[in-house]
């Protein structure tokens, strides 16, 4: 094995040291120098090479194995590469030294890359497929010094009956994984323009994945439409990254399967941190990526836990983006900041006044030193939180920045459920009197103490109850059947409490809503029967704070609900399965992987992180939410009762809700309970340009039922979504068929739509509204002074009733936890992918794809002129008026920043 080579040619002179080097052997003879390449077991000789400067000149000749699988006529062909950087590229760490340095001489003379040219066609004569064409890359001085790009070259031969190119084969020689961005293939003009591959794939190093990958030229096919010379290829390709279900994943593999949510607890560590397995028929649930890893030691359902959890390596995206916001941004504030904030303050004081809270955003609070010494500076990656000499500075929602009182004000806590945070959970109250379905010999008696009387008393003047129920005035929220069977178990948990809940609105001539009555109920608890109040708005002094005090309970519900529910299991979580079925069923060249791709990038990583940070046991919404270790398990009984797919599309959201009625006269098809309905209203406008843009697309692909029908990837994919990824749910009579191509476009347009409108509106206003949390508490910590109260909470409660809110609200490091966290979840990062902004760069050669694209994209510019008149317009009073935050959560486009507007590509953060 050669040790060491001395390069002398021209004024270039170096020495390089070779221990040990496997891809290849560099040796020099005369004026010439030769790689011996174990891999292709050939020798090359190396012209023109040039050392100490980038090599464009270096060209492979052809050994005489490749020499005879080529005609005597060829066609010269140029192959470039583009690759970017990412951040380990220039940087030198002392034990990658000596691999930087074998990769910077492999890339030298031109050995890095290796790249074999695939025929669209099999050979007519003999019916095989045709030899590939090898050959190798080199790294050349494309791009400038400070640019994000790599580039690198092959120039090869073809035989002239070779054929289109229909796919390019590439193995990464190099000791670290590259970011191919796309490969351009010209054939000098045989078949016209260049040929384009859009690849935006992660290639590891052979040493680490043997398996060369093929990336596809970017024209779709359907399977039935599939060159044949490329068949073979396609279901390689589709069984790679389905894997055969066994063994631990590894960092460089992209393999794709299920497994339950066994991963959240941590029973080696404590029995406290044990969770249940959720997954299977005593605790329904989606499924999630599965990633192999050993078995708990205490708990053998549950699998161990760890810091780095697999997701497919094409998921990972911290390291290609060249701002690296995203996962790097959460990753620090969830590994780094969040340790500091819990060691600033004590978890459990509350604030002691409301002064307090406003210095969260006036003065700050000074962050404890850190006991890393590797720490990253905080400043750099969080630059809103943290200020200078580790200052943690919140800055003032826009909430609080239009009207410092409005959390306090009753129909803001009302139009906000229209034009909030949470607008998916307000519903139509259409049975009378409201009872429960749970059992009364557990949970007492069924039937509300909100009566009749008691209603229209508040609507006095306006209607009778009746009336309202006909007319559809009333709407509620309610949170009492789906919490009260955890009030027992909660309330053992020091530092929290819960209710089930009631609250009723009313819908007034104005079109916003006022509340009526809030009740709160606790079942039968420690041999005392059933409780429950009514508390109503009121002008009296001691009513009107146990009336705010009620609303605080309602709203850490209401809160719990949004982030559990709404934003965690509607979009991140059930959206997994689809990304795991997509990438194992339907090739990269199907026309609806490239239609979904955009939608569904970068969400299997965030969900990763989530699990490892953030809801997990112990993790930041267990600590700062009121379910405590309960919070996820909540959600899968939701999931279990209320989830059904075909209800995630807006208009059958709406309609199931009694928010919205068919009908075909009106627009969108819909005719809206409440007219001035922000979320609803805004929503359809995006649903129906989603749809458009689906239907051009689908139907182009699939003109007629049969071809659906007979399309054997699609309907893998969407049988496995079904019945593997929500495998709980497989026998639900709702789901839809798929049999004709309106099928096809109601089931995509549907996930798109999570994945884009709804993801955007429960996320990105999640400071705006929250990061004042007296307006959205996540947690009530203290019971309502009239539940068995004693002479000395009476008292305390008459003398300081301020008090008594403060220490129900959450505590000083839960509220910084939580603030911390919805800052940066409310953030766009710089480089964000917003719906219908930028074509996908392999719809680009057809013009049908890119006319049906700029409409779409014409649409989205167009809604935005809609959303601001309608944020102008005084007519609408829950969206227009002195100090109301105006509804722009589906304004399509947004700056950088916290901005409450902008409807990304896909769930992203």
């Amino acid at each position: 094995m050669l040790n060491q080579i001395n390069v002398s040619k021209s004024q270039y002179s170096h020495q390089i040291l070779l221990p040990n080097y496997k891809p290849f052997i560099v040796g020099t003879g005369g004026n010439a120098c030769f790689a011996v390449t174990p891999k292709f077991k050939s020798v090359r000789k190396l012209e023109n090479v040039h050392v100490g400067r980038a090599s464009r000149s270096i060209k492979a000749v052809q050994t005489s194995i490749e020499k005879s699988t080529t005609s005597t006529t060829t066609t010269g062909v140029e192959v470039e590469i583009t690759v970017l950087k990412t951040l380990l590229d220039g940087v030198l760490h002392p034990v990658g030294l000596v691999k930087e340095g074998l990769d910077y001489l492999a890339d030298l003379f031109g050995l890095t890359l290796h790249v074999e040219l695939v025929a669209a066609e099999l050979d007519p004569h003999t019916g095989s497929k045709k030899p590939t064409v090898k050959g190798f890359a080199h790294k050349t001085d494309k791009y400038e010094k400070g640019d994000n790009k790599i580039s690198y070259e092959s120039d090869l031969k073809i035989p002239n009956d070779f054929g289109k190119v229909g796919a390019i084969i590439v193995e990464n020689l190099h000791h670290k994984k590259m970011f191919v961005e796309n490969i351009v293939i010209d054939q000098k003009g045989l078949f016209g323009s260049p040929i384009n591959v859009t690849c935006n794939s992660w290639i590891h190093s052979n040493s680490d994945d043997k398996e060369p990958r093929i990336f596809f030229v970017d024209k779709s096919y359907l399977p039935s439409q599939t060159p044949s010379g490329l068949i073979s290829y396609r279901e390689k390709e589709l069984q790679i990254v389905r894997g055969d279900g066994t063994g631990e994943r590894k960092i460089f593999e992209r393999i794709y399967d299920y497994d339950v949510y066994n991963d959240l607890g941590d029973p080696d560590s404590s029995d406290d941190l044990w969770r249940p397995v959720l997954g299977g028929k005593e605790r329904p649930y989606p499924r999630r990526c599965r990633t192999g890893r050993a078995r708990s030691k205490i708990d053998p359902l549950s699998e161990s836990r760890s810091m780095n959890v697999y997701v497919p390596i094409d998921e990972a995206f911290s390291e290609v983006k060249l701002i690296t916001f995203g996962a790097k941004t959460i990753w620090s504030l969830l590994h780094t900041l969040l340790p500091r904030i819990e060691s600033s303050s004590d978890n459990d004081a509350g604030f002691p006044n409301f002064t307090a809270i406003d210095n969260l955003y006036s003065q700050g609070v000074q962050l404890p030193a850190s006991t890393n010494k590797s720490t990253i500076n905080l400043g750099d990656i969080l630059p809103r939180l943290v200020k200078a000499y580790d200052l943690l500075q919140f800055e003032k929602p826009e909430l609080i920045k239009r009207d410092t009182f409005s959390w306090l004000k009753d129909e803001e806590f009302a139009r906000q459920t229209l034009a909030g945070l949470n607008p998916c959970r307000i519903q139509l109250v259409t049975e009378w009197p409201l009872k429960s379905k749970l059992d009364p010999n557990v949970y007492g008696p069924a039937e509300s103490a909100i009566t009749k009387e008691l209603i229209e008393q508040e609507i006095g003047g306006f209607t009778t109850l009746e009336n309202a129920l006909e007319q559809k005035k009333l709407f509620i929220l309610d949170y009492h059947d789906l919490f009260l069977p955890y009030v027992t178990k909660v309330r053992e948990i020091k530092g929290t409490t819960l209710y089930g809940s009631r609250t009723l609105f009313y819908l007034m001539p104005s079109g916003t809503l006022k509340p009526l009555a809030i009740e709160l109920t606790r079942p039968p608890i420690d041999g005392k029967p059933q409780w429950k109040e009514v508390f109503r708005p009121s002008w009296e002094a001691s009513d009107l704070w146990l009336w705010r005090l009620a609303k605080a309970h309602v709203l850490a519900h209401d809160t719990g609900y949004h982030q559990l529910v709404s934003h965690w299991l509607r979009t991140h979580c059930c959206v997994e399965p689809y990304i795991i079925a997509t990438n194992r069923h339907l090739s990269a060249m199907h026309p609806i992987h490239r239609l979904l791709h955009p939608h569904l990038r970068y969400t299997m990583e965030i969900n990763a992180l989530a699990r490892m940070l953030l809801i997990n046991a112990d993790g930041t919404i267990e600590k700062s939410f009121f379910p405590h270790k309960y919070s996820i398990e909540i959600s899968s009984v939701v999931y279990d009762q209320l989830w059904q797919f075909d209800l995630q599309a807006l208009p059958a959201d709406l309609i199931s809700r009694g928010m919205a009625v068919e009908d075909p006269t009106a627009p969108h098809g819909l005719k809206l309970t409440i007219e001035d309905y922000p979320y609803a209203n805004d929503g359809l406008l995006i649903w129906d340009a989603i749809k458009k843009w689906v239907t051009d697309y689908v139907t182009y692909y699939y003109p007629k039922a049969n071809i659906v029908q007979t399309d054997n990837e699609l309907q893998a994919w969407w049988t496995e979504i079904r019945t593997v990824g929500h495998a709980d749910k497989r026998h639900g009579s709702w789901w839809p068929v798929l049999e004709t191509p309106d099928d096809l476009i109601g089931i995509i347009t549907n996930m798109i739509w999570v994945a884009s409108g709804l993801h955007a509106a429960v996320n990105f206003g999640q400071y705006d509204f929250a990061g004042y949390f007296p307006n959205r508490p996540t947690i009530a910590r203290t019971n309502m002074p009239t539940e068995d109260p004693n002479d000395t909470e009476k008292e305390e409660f008459l003398k300081r009733p301020e008090e008594f809110l403060l220490k129900c609200f959450p505590s000083q490091g839960q509220a910084k936890l939580v603030m911390a966290i919805l800052d940066v979840l409310s953030t766009h990062s710089p480089d964000e992918e917003y719906l219908g902004a930028n074509i996908e760069p392999y719809w680009k050669e057809d013009k049908y794809i890119t006319d049906a694209f700029k409409e779409f994209s014409g649409k989205l510019k167009d809604i935005e002129g809609i959303i601001d008149a309608r944020n102008a317009d005084s007519s609408l009073k829950n969206r227009f008026g002195a100090g109301v935050v105006p509804y722009q959560l589906l304004k399509p486009f947004s700056e950088e920043g916290v901005t409450g507007m902008g409807v990304p590509n896909s769930i992203s953060i």
